[in-house]
């Protein structure tokens, strides 16, 4: 993913494949949103940005929607699926499973996301691996979602018709990675 600058809210997306020893397009070149404050070098919680980096992708892919034909395992969202976005919860940046009934878990600091209520944003989607070691205030819910027509909060999207082909293309047994920067930076990852 390359963008211009790093306060853009906008980026181009080219999906590669090693075929052989050649680098070869598997799908792109497509316009991708960044998050409203554009790439970072140094995001934090809440601030807008998208973290420049090379980064993988976690084990499942999330969606309200069906499975789109992913080879990850894939998690239908239901009422209760959370993702922990408070930087002092022992859970910071994990999905969490709580009781339906429980509208105000303990991680919910006005942040936290009610995953099965964002149904135009994550019909389907991968979560972007930034700040595996959970580190407190470094940023959370980094996620490859659906395009809702502006910039994102940090995250990627892309329109949902080259949001799914980019998802159901991703094979674990590969070791996918994104790489985030700028048309300077993006060869130095």
């Amino acid at each position: 993913m390359e963008a211009a600058g790093y306060g853009l809210t906008s980026a181009t997306l080219t999906a590669w494949q090693l075929s052989g020893s050649c680098w070869t397009v598997a799908y792109g070149p497509w316009t991708a949103r960044l998050g409203y404050s554009g790439l970072s070098t140094d995001k934090h919680e809440g601030d807008g940005s998208t973290p420049a980096g090379i980064y993988g992708f976690q084990s499942t892919i999330y969606g309200n929607a069906p499975n789109p034909g992913v080879h990850y395992p894939y998690r239908q969202l239901v009422c209760g699926d959370w993702w922990d976005e408070d930087s002092v919860s022992p859970t910071y940046n994990t999905f969490q499973e709580v009781p339906c009934s429980e509208t105000d878990p303990p991680f919910n600091n006005g942040s936290s996301e009610a995953l099965w209520t964002e149904t135009e944003a994550y019909p389907s989607f991968a979560v972007i691996n930034y700040n595996s070691g959970l580190v407190p205030g470094r940023g959370s819910a980094i996620f490859l979602h659906a395009d809702i027509g502006g910039p994102t909060d940090g995250c990627v999207s892309l329109p949902l018709g080259e949001l799914d082909p980019v998802l159901d293309w991703l094979q674990p047994a590969d070791a996918p990675v994104i790489v985030l920067g700028t048309n300077s930076t993006i060869t130095s990852y």
